[in-house]
C-alpha cells in the first residue's frame, strides 16, 4: 500500500515489476520527467540480491540476504538488552555533562565572579562562548572520527579527559585560566551529542528513535533538578581551604573520570562488536534496523556523499532548527541564576526555583515524545511547542517588578519560554531517522553541531552588561529566533512531504526500486537520496 505522507514510512507497495510499457500507461499526479528523473541514479537498485561488495565488510557478516520478520515479543527482549547496555551509558553521560556545563551558572551566584574578578564586561559571558567556538572548530574532525573509531571507547576517553579538566578549574584564579580549561572542556564534550545521534541510529529503529533522544536530552532538567540541589547542598561550604564553587568543580571532575572509564568496560562499540551479546543476537540486532534504511556502520569515505550532504536541503533545514534554539538556549542558561536573581528572589530561593524550571523541561519533552508517537506528526508538535516561548518571552519583556505576584509571574514567563526545546530534540531525531549514508550523515551530524555551537557561541553575548537586569536586546533577540524557527519548520515540511509524494508517485507507477519491501539494499551505504525506496518523517 503506497504511504500516505504523514509517519514513519519504511516501505511501500508490493514488488512485482510491471512490463516496462506498463509505466507509459499510469495517470500520475507529477510530471513524467520528474519521475524518469527519480529513477536514474539508481538504476543498480534493479538487483535482487544486496551487494555486499558495498557494505562495511564486519557488518556483512551479520546481514541476511533476505529480510526475516522478528516477532514483537523477540523485538522488546532485544532493546531491552540495548537499553541496558546503551540508552543508560547515553542517558547517565549526557546527565554528567548537562551538571558539568550547568557548574558554571550555579558558580555565578557562588562567588566565582567576584573570587576572580569576572565582573569586568562580558568577562562572564566569554566563558560560556569559549565553550562553543571551540565545539565550532572541531565539530568535523570528531564526526570523521567517530565515524571511523570504536565509538564507545573515544566516549570513554573523552569523559575522562573532560573529567580532569573541569577537576582542574577549580585551581584557576584568573580569567585566562578559566578561559584556557573551558576552551578544552568544548574540546572534549564535543564528542557527546553527534555520537548519541549516530548510536540512536545504529541502535534503534525509526520509531524508537524519537523516544529514546528524548530521553537522554532530557536530562537538561534533571540536571537543573539535581544541580539545584547540589549547588545548595556546596553553598553551605563556608571554611577550609577551598571555596564552594571550588569543590563543586572538584568534586564533579573527579566523579567523571571514574564514571569515563566504567563506560569504557560497559558499552559495546556496534551490534557487531558486542561480546556482551550472543552471535545470534547480534544477528537480530542489525537486522531489526534493516527497515531504518540509514545503515549501521561503513568507514569509507566517500565525495558524492559529503557534497550531497553540503547541498542536502534538510542538512541547513535541521541546522537553521538549532541555530534559532540554541542561542536562547545559551544564553538563558548561562545566565538563568542571573536572571531569576534579578526578579528579587535571594540565592537560595534561585536555586530552589532552577530546580522547577528543570521539572518543567522534562514535561516538555516528555510530551512533546508522545505527542510524536500519536500523531506521528514531528514539525507540528514543534510548532505548537514555540507558541509559549513567545508568549513568555513579550511577557518578560512587558510586565514590571513591583509585587510578588508579578516576581512569581516572571518566573512562571521565563518557564514556559523554554518550551522550544522540543524542536530542539525533534530536529535531532529527525536528523537520525532522515539522513541515510554514512558519510552524509557524518557530514549533515557536523554540520548541525557547527551551526548548534555557533548558536551557543553568540547566546551569552546578546545579554549585555548594560542592559541588565530585563535585557530587553536579549529577549527581542530572541523573538527573532522563534519567528525564523516557524518558517523554517513549516518550509521543512513541505520540502519532505513533496519528497514522499515524488517517491509515493514512483512507487505508484511500478518502479521496483521505490516499493521494495524486503529492503533489499538498506545496508549498501546508500544516501536517502540515491534510495527511492526512502521515506521521510515529518
Amino acid at each position: 500500500m503506497p504511504s500516505t505522507g504523514t509517519g514513519d514510512h519504511d516501505a511501500v507497495g508490493a514488488t512485482t515489476k510491471p512490463a516496462p510499457g506498463a509505466v507509459g500507461d499510469q495517470k500520475l499526479d507529477v510530471d513524467k520527467d520528474v519521475v524518469e528523473a527519480e529513477r536514474a541514479p539508481s538504476p543498480e537498485l534493479e538487483k535482487r540480491g544486496p551487494d555486499y561488495s558495498k557494505m562495511d565488510k564486519e557488518l556483512a557478516q551479520y546481514v541476511s540476504d533476505t529480510r526475516f520478520d522478528i516477532s514483537e515479543e523477540e523485538n522488546n527482549r532485544l532493546r531491552r538488552l540495548i537499553d541496558k547496555r546503551v540508552l543508560v551509558i547515553m542517558i547517565t553521560t549526557y546527565f554528567l555533562q548537562a551538571i558539568d556545563k550547568g557548574t558554571m551558572s550555579f558558580a555565578s551566584i557562588m562567588g566565582i565572579i567576584e573570587d576572580i574578578h569576572l565582573d569586568k564586561g562580558q568577562q562572564y559571558q566569554w566563558l560560556t562562548t569559549c565553550i562553543y567556538i571551540t565545539i565550532l572548530i572541531v565539530e568535523y574532525p570528531q564526526n570523521w572520527l567517530i565515524a571511523r573509531v570504536p565509538i564507545a571507547k573515544y566516549l570513554s576517553f573523552s569523559i575522562m579527559a573532560w573529567g580532569a579538566v573541569l577537576a582542574c578549574t577549580a585551581a584557576c584564579t584568573t580569567f585566562a585560566g578559566l578561559v584556557t580549561v573551558r576552551t578544552l572542556l568544548g574540546l572534549f564534550e564535543s564528542v557527546c551529542q553527534p555520537a548519541f545521534v549516530v548510536l540512536s541510529a545504529t541502535w534503534y529503529r525509526r520509531e524508537e528513535q524519537a523516544s529514546r533522544v528524548t530521553y537522554w536530552y532530557m536530562m537538561n532538567g534533571a540536571q537543573q533538578i539535581v544541580g539545584g540541589l547540589l549547588a545548595y547542598c556546596f553553598s553551605l561550604i563556608t571554611t577550609g581551604p577551598l571555596r564552594s564553587w571550588q569543590w563543586l568543580f572538584l568534586s564533579y571532575g573527579i566523579i567523571s573520570v571514574i564514571y569515563g572509564a566504567f563506560v569504557g568496560w560497559w558499552m559495546p562499540d556496534s551490534p557487531m562488536r558486542a561480546k556482551c551479546f550472543s552471535e545470534e543476537d547480534k544477528r537480530l540486532m542489525v537486522e531489526r534496523v534493516r527497515a531504518n534504511q540509514t545503515g549501521v556502520q561503513n568507514r569509507e569515505w566517500k565525495k558524492h556523499q559529503f557534497w550531497e550532504g553540503i547541498l542536502d536541503p534538510q542538512t541547513w533545514g535541521y541546522a537553521l532548527i538549532q541555530l534559532c534554539t540554541t542561542l536562547p538556549t545559551s544564553g538563558l542558561g548561562s545566565f538563568q541564576g542571573l536572571i531569576i536573581k534579578s526578579f528579587g528572589f535571594t540565592t537560595l530561593e534561585t536555586q530552589l526555583l532552577a530546580m522547577v524550571l528543570g521539572a518543567y523541561i522534562i514535561i516538555v519533552l516528555l510530551s512533546s515524545s508522545w505527542l510524536v508517537k500519536k500523531t506521528n506528526q514531528n514539525l507540528l508538535v514543534m510548532l505548537g511547542f514555540v507558541i509559549p516561548s513567545f508568549i513568555g518571552t513579550i511577557c518578560l519583556m512587558t510586565v514590571p517588578i513591583e509585587t510578588m505576584s508579578q516576581k512569581i509571574g516572571l518566573v512562571i514567563c521565563y518557564y514556559i519560554t523554554l518550551s522550544f526545546w522540543s524542536a530542539q530534540t525533534l530536529a535531532l531525531s529527525m536528523l537520525s531517522r532522515n539522513v541515510a549514508g554514512q558519510t552524509k550523515k557524518s557530514v549533515a551530524v557536523a554540520f548541525n553541531f557547527i551551526i548548534w555551537a555557533t548558536g551557543n557561541a553568540i547566546g551569552p553575548q546578546v545579554f549585555l552588561d548594560w542592559d541588565k537586569p530585563r535585557y530587553f536586546i536579549a529577549f527581542a533577540t530572541h523573538l527573532g529566533c522563534y519567528s525564523l524557527l516557524v518558517i523554517v519548520i513549516i518550509a521543512l515540511r513541505f520540502y519532505l512531504k513533496y519528497q514522499n509524494k515524488t517517491r509515493d508517485a514512483l512507487a505508484a507507477a511500478g518502479a521496483a526500486e521505490a516499493k521494495d519491501e524486503n529492503m533489499t539494499h538498506a545496508f549498501e551505504d546508500l544516501t536517502d537520496k540515491e534510495n527511492p525506496n526512502f521515506r521521510y518523517v515529518y
